[in-house]
């Protein structure tokens, strides 16, 4: 009966160190990730560093885009046919409308 309580210890221990050194390897793995992940935000740190304030850039676009005309509308300085504004002035009578909606 010893000889099985002694075998039975020794694979115990076995597999114990076996389980260990996946766990050892398994610890290291993580470590060496998260050795990777804090080099990489410390090169982010490094160029957000280097990058000028947004605010400035955005207050440079701004000044580009208002001094230049939107290039889908086009320049006019009056209606392009006077007619179509008798649509846009509203009733000219003032008895105003006589339609009825019914």
């Amino acid at each position: 009966m010893d000889s099985n309580k002694s075998a039975s210890t020794v694979n115990e221990h076995a597999n114990s160190s076996a389980s260990d050194k996946r766990g050892k390897y398994r610890i290291m793995a993580e470590i060496k990730r998260l050795e990777q992940d804090s080099k990489f935000l410390e090169e982010e740190l490094e160029e957000l560093e280097r990058l000028e304030d947004a605010s400035s850039i955005c207050k440079e676009l701004l000044l580009y885009v208002e001094t230049k005309p939107d290039a889908l509308l086009p320049v006019t300085t009056g209606p392009a046919n006077a007619s179509w504004n008798r649509w846009f002035e509203g009733f000219q009578d003032s008895e105003g409308c006589r339609c009825r909606i019914m």
